[in-house]
């Protein structure tokens, strides 16, 4: 199903993305949209 293709892939993107960012919500299905909050990361 492309949802759960669609979910794997924007984890995946959450975790290339650590090093700036972290994921707030996981991936939800809006409609036909999937939404997935990050926050950046704090500076040190």
């Amino acid at each position: 199903m492309f949802s759960e293709q669609g979910e794997k892939l924007l984890l995946r993107f959450a975790v290339d993305l650590e090093d700036y960012g972290k994921a707030e919500q996981l991936p939800k299905l809006e409609g036909k949209r999937m939404i997935m909050m990050i926050a950046p990361a704090k500076k040190k």
